[in-house]
């Protein structure tokens, strides 16, 4: 596989994004504010191309104190606990891979097994019960120099499995009102408040994001970001909004795209932090 770089590629984001026509309205922050509230790290195009794109302002890090977390209990009828046990129970019952409960259980332990190496400690909660929430856990960027000044970010999922499914701006309202809902030690805090780690939001689905979440995500209050995972597990797009960013301390985290052999568009995209790829965490790293 081969790393491109992510310079030298923002003027060819901008016209891939919003086409010629917006080109010059992009020319002056000042006349395109709704637009420059969204941070894109990485945008997936028809053509398989991946273009990264600049950073908004840095954010003041200080480090928040970190408190216990309590976690909701499993479901009782829960038989599996990854991806590993499901496959197992799945052969066991005669699962019909098909089947809206398998497809879906299947991409959520997907997500939850690919983003480990990425310092992502998730849960399984989905259910019955589990108020729009499918993952939930931490974050902890795996770099030194962010750790060093940030408790883990507590970060709570929706997946949204499966290329057929419906992508719009009312996946965003899901999100937004699974924040309302969500367990005690997940509950979005104002900005301000630095006692506590940063609470993000994350929407994850195998379909790149429409316009329409982009612009839902820019308008939200809540901190919230949304990743394209294939069914496979690779990153194939990721974008933030401002809240995001702040709370986070996001300001040095970009993305490089990753090309195949075979020179047929890039493949996925790596996360990095102040340019440098993110490595696996300890306590992943085989």
């Amino acid at each position: 596989m081969q790393a491109a770089s992510r310079h030298g590629l923002t003027g060819r984001l901008w016209q891939l994004y919003f086409g010629p026509a917006a080109t010059s309205i992009l020319s002056s922050r000042s006349t395109a504010p709704r637009f420059n509230r969204l941070l894109h790290t990485g945008i997936q195009e028809a053509d398989g191309n991946v273009a990264p794109e600049e950073h908004s302002s840095a954010s003041t890090e200080i480090a928040p104190t970190e408190q216990p977390l309590i976690y909701p209990d499993p479901p009782r009828s829960a038989k599996h606990c990854d991806l590993a046990s499901f496959l197992q129970h799945a052969e066991t019952a005669s699962l019909d891979p098909k089947s809206t409960v398998y497809v879906g259980t299947h991409f959520e332990y997907t997500v939850a097994t690919h983003l480990a190496p990425l310092g992502f400690d998730l849960r399984r909660v989905g259910g019955a019960s589990d108020r729009g929430i499918d993952l939930l856990g931490v974050w902890s960027i795996p770099c030194d120099s962010w750790r060093a000044s940030h408790a883990p970010i507590r970060v709570l999922l929706q997946c949204k499995a499966g290329a057929g499914q419906r992508i719009g701006p009312h996946l965003v309202r899901e999100l937004e009102g699974a924040f309302i809902g969500a367990p005690a030690g997940w509950r979005s805090r104002p900005a301000t408040d630095v006692l506590e780690a940063a609470v993000i939001g994350l929407l994850v689905a195998e379909r790149p994001a429409t316009k329409g979440i982009r612009e839902a995500l820019t308008r939200s209050r809540w901190p919230m970001a949304f990743m394209c995972i294939s069914s496979t597990g690779h990153l194939k797009q990721m974008l933030w909004n401002q809240r995001a960013e702040q709370e986070g301390g996001f300001s040095s985290l970009g993305v490089t795209p990753c090309y195949s052999d075979e020179g047929a568009g890039a493949s996925h995209l790596i996360l990095n932090w102040e340019g440098r790829p993110l490595l696996p965490s300890p306590n992943t790293a085989a």
